[in-house]
């Protein structure tokens, strides 16, 4: 007879997501992961399959998180306004104490290198893909820009989320809210 779980999965895969956000995939441990979920590593191994697979639902996890601000990028129809604002958003998403803990999708791609499951990287592509794919419909909104220009900003404004995800977590306010300002100057 298989005992009942004395917790709830999605609540213990925001924890370890916590964790793997501060930590990175690397450098966080077993122990770590079973003192900020308080369970044991029967219950993760019993639950995920292993470490990988933990990481792999707190992914997940995030992206639903981060799908708040997402949905609202999706269904606007301000254009370049409206990405604008989700870099805004996406600062009191990461907020941290002091500074910001980035963008876990952020921090998992600068841990990543060619021996990186083929998995994770699924997971960090896909999350790539979509929010670059919101950035070019929200450009072709702007009736005066060509799809060649759109596909060109589109990597722009991508690659400035990438840098503004690392930025948050050494820079402060004023110097994010600069950083912002100017990426948009130049749209």
């Amino acid at each position: 007879m298989s005992r009942k779980k004395q917790y709830i999965e999605e609540d213990v895969v925001e924890k370890a997501m916590h964790v793997f956000w501060i930590k990175g995939y690397e450098h966080t441990s077993m122990q770590m992961l079973e003192k900020q979920m308080g369970i044991n590593k029967f219950s993760i191994y019993s639950s995920f399959g292993s470490k990988k697979g933990l990481f792999i639902e707190s992914l997940k996890f995030y992206r639903k998180k981060v799908s708040e601000i997402t949905k609202e990028l999706e269904t606007s129809t301000a254009g370049i306004l409206a990405i604008k604002q989700y870099f805004y958003k996406f600062l009191k998403l990461s907020a941290g104490n002091g500074f910001g803990k980035g963008c876990l999708i952020t921090n998992t791609l600068n841990e990543m290198d060619i021996e990186t499951d083929t998995e994770i990287v699924a997971q960090v592509e896909g999350f790539r893909n979509q929010i670059r794919q919101l950035f070019y419909n929200k450009l072709m909104l702007e009736k005066y820009k060509d799809s060649a220009l759109v596909e060109n900003q589109a990597d722009y404004l991508l690659i400035s989320m990438i840098g503004l995800s690392s930025a948050s977590k050494i820079c402060d306010a004023a110097q994010l809210e600069n950083y912002i300002e100017n990426t948009f100057k130049s749209l």
